[in-house]
């Protein structure tokens, strides 16, 4: 993948932040609310950054807010933005409190005002990827997960070929390195396995309808 096939506007959920990202992918926003001190929060922590308690559970947020500040962004390099500019990032005053850093879309740069109620929407953020599983070694001939083959040198792309249960599959791969045990070469090879895009939903804020 090429530096200018990254894109730098999807977030990189973890075990704890999937779950705002699997209701964001559902049109749901949520936030974090202490049962301590009662106060919500917005990034979602493990912890209350107001009283620091642990004591705190996912919440539906109701998807109201007001405009705190914003700015008008006319160049941004990183892709995906340049083809987006001029773009509104923005901070809002969610009803329930907390300030979220965020986009206003649906709106002319004109019309924006401090304290203009606004809503959240959600932007499509689907993605692919691809990742590399398994690796396995064999003497003479390059081995992939069992009974697979594959000739090549380090570093090269090629197709893997697997005889199983199923019949005779093919896979891409790639060559990871080459060392000798005993003056036999033994080749380990990384088998390239499609991962199936991943759904997710980026809150965006317009105007209240």
């Amino acid at each position: 993948m090429s530096a200018s096939d990254v894109r730098h506007d999807l977030p990189e959920p973890d075990a704890f932040t999937r779950t705002y990202w699997d209701a964001a992918a559902q049109g749901r926003l949520l936030l974090r609310r202490c049962g301590a001190c009662g106060r919500a929060h917005h990034y979602p922590r493990e912890f209350c950054p107001h009283c620091w308690s642990d004591d705190v559970v996912w919440e539906a947020a109701s998807g109201r807010a007001t405009l705190y500040t914003w700015s008008v962004v006319h160049r941004n390099d990183l892709p995906p933005f340049g083809g987006r500019t001029p773009y509104v990032a923005a901070v809002v005053d969610l009803a329930e409190g907390p300030r979220m850093m965020t986009e206003v879309v649906e709106c002319a740069h004109e019309e924006l005002r401090a304290g203009m109620e606004l809503e959240v929407a959600f932007r499509d953020g689907t993605t692919g990827a691809t990742g590399a599983t398994g690796a396995a070694e064999a003497a003479g001939t390059i081995r992939v997960t069992g009974a697979a083959e594959m000739t090549g040198t380090t570093g090269t792309t090629g197709t893997a070929v697997r005889d199983g249960s199923a019949g005779r599959e093919e896979a891409p791969a790639e060559v990871s390195g080459v060392v000798s045990r005993g003056g036999i070469s033994v080749v380990r090879v990384v088998p390239v396995v499609p991962v199936a895009p991943v759904v997710l939903g980026i809150p965006v804020f317009r105007p209240r309808r």
